[in-house]
């Protein structure tokens, strides 16, 4: 009897032990799970990840010449600016979406009423709003004694919008106006207290300039001289689209500029990869490394035309501001260089026209065009459209008219006199090329003694017509990134061996016609 009691009594302390282990355990996930959803708010975690990435990069010029109050301290000024550019931000986004998360971070109580009231009208009409700002010229009026308030009229904000009705683009425009602004410090943040839209008249802050490219007419003139473009489009041939990656050898590339020089060229074409580049933040040794290569252009008296943002294809208008900083830089950077001819915005987008929008990528290039020529407007602005009948596009944005061509040459004469009917600029052809491989994947492709006489009867047609042209390229190459012809072989196979000059070193037939 007292074996079976002390029996049950062992059973009772291992199941009550074991109901205890599992409720600790309950309880302990529970805690956890209480304290994961009683952390930061959608709201706050915005403004975390906002605070920290700097998402929203319009140009700002502050004046600071003269305003009341106390003096203005460099590190409040920079947090006055990140607050207020980010309450554009979330505001933009906020009529993006009709949501209101991370409003309520960047306006105070009586002003964000307003947006509510917006987004709420936004909600029940089926609107919404695409928007973004892209220059403020904020003027600093007040700041207060004990550094909590300030006051500012931003002027001459550039915005472009878009109106959504039923997610239907009904309307989209690009205006500009100056805002009344009062911030107020809260909880270790600048909140705006009120903004308001006002009518304001500015006189053109644009200047004329001496430049040494000029053009007329259909004429291209450089220091008051006719200039006709012959040149290259030039990538290393051991590093081809990672030009200013690991491999960067600046000795190669100077004798390169020198054999195009001894050829009779006298323009590079270059390129600026988006991403390559650092986006919005420019990785300073690809600065560095570019200046080398442009460095190196001018010493053999090449001229060079930049072609910025290759291999990007997003166009989204909120991320407008982060493609103007990239430019900004860029621009800043090399637009009193003395080799620099011209400003490539794009290659070919209108290839990004159905996946993208045809209106989107025209609107993004022009804005594109508008910042460039507000940096510098010393140097002609192109855009490289795939082929002639595509180049008719925006030929009242751009100073010279650039178009690929890569149809038989029997279209040539036909393509080109089309497009000089239409436009009454200067017309570049900026790549033209024949592929002489006709290996397994294309059989019936040109061959060398083919690829010869169609650059003999190209340059004729140049030579008669002074038509500017650039070639598609100087080297064969053994590797095709799939990021620059796609997976498929037959394509990136015929993309090596456009050259001049083949994968041994050794000059081509065609080499004789290079210029």
């Amino acid at each position: 009897m007292r074996k079976k009691l002390n029996k049950n009594l062992y059973r009772a302390i291992l199941i009550l032990t074991f109901l205890a282990v599992n409720a600790m355990i309950i309880f302990g996930l529970s805690s956890v799970w209480g304290f994961l959803n009683t952390g930061a708010s959608r709201s706050t975690m915005l403004h975390t990840e906002i605070k920290s990435r700097r998402m929203y990069l319009p140009e700002v010029v502050w004046d600071t010449s003269a305003y009341k109050g106390r003096t203005m301290e460099n590190q409040s000024l920079q947090e006055i600016e990140r607050d207020y550019l980010n309450g554009w931000y979330v505001k933009n986004l906020a009529l993006h979406s009709n949501k209101t998360f991370g409003v309520e971070d960047y306006y105070t109580d009586f002003a964000r009423v307003n947006i509510y009231n917006i987004i709420d009208f936004n909600e029940a009409h089926n609107l919404s709003f695409t928007t973004t700002t892209t220059n403020h010229h904020p003027k600093l009026l007040f700041y207060s004694a004990d550094g909590q308030l300030v006051v500012f009229e931003d002027r001459r904000v550039r915005q472009f919008r878009q109106t959504y009705s039923e997610e239907k683009l009904i309307d989209e425009e690009i205006d500009t106006s100056s805002y009344e602004v009062m911030m107020l410090l809260e909880d270790g943040f600048w909140r705006v207290r009120h903004i308001q839209q006002v009518r304001s008249y500015f006189e053109n802050d644009e200047v004329e300039v001496n430049a040494d490219w000029h053009i007329k007419g259909d004429q291209l003139y450089f220091k008051n001289r006719k200039f006709q473009i012959k040149g290259m489009n030039y990538y290393p041939q051991d590093s081809p689209w990672d030009m200013y990656g690991e491999n960067f050898e600046i000795e190669v590339i100077d004798d390169d500029f020198q054999l195009l020089k001894n050829e009779g060229l006298n323009t590079l074409r270059l390129f600026v990869a988006y991403e390559d580049f650092g986006k919005a933040g420019i990785i300073p040794t690809k600065i560095e490394k570019l200046r080398k290569v442009m460095d190196a252009a001018n010493s053999k008296d090449l001229k060079v035309i930049l072609t910025l943002f290759d291999f990007y294809g997003d166009y989204s208008v909120m991320d407008w501001t982060l493609t103007h900083e990239h430019a900004r830089q860029i621009v800043d950077e090399f637009k009193d260089h003395p080799a620099l001819m011209a400003w490539d915005l794009k290659n070919e987008p209108d290839l990004d026209f159905d996946s993208r929008g045809e209106a989107l990528v025209k609107r993004w290039l022009e804005e594109m065009a508008f910042q460039v020529k507000k940096i510098d407007h010393k140097h002609p602005v192109t855009i490289g459209w795939s082929n002639a009948k595509a180049a008719e596009n925006l030929k009242e944005t751009v100073d010279l008219v650039s178009y690929h061509f890569y149809e038989p040459m029997e279209n040539f004469k036909n393509s080109h006199q089309k497009l000089t009917e239409k436009v009454s600029k200067p017309i570049v052809v900026q790549e033209f090329g024949l592929s002489s491989y006709n290996g397994l994947w294309n059989p019936f492709g040109a061959d060398l003694t083919e690829q010869a006489e169609y650059h003999k009867y190209m340059q004729q047609q140049f030579s008669n017509s002074k038509i500017h042209f650039v070639s598609w390229t100087l080297y064969d190459f053994p590797e095709i990134p799939s990021e620059v012809a796609g997976s498929l072989p037959w394509r990136k196979k015929k993309q090596t061996a456009f050259g001049f000059i083949d994968f041994e070193g050794n000059e081509k037939p065609a080499f004789e016609f290079i210029e």
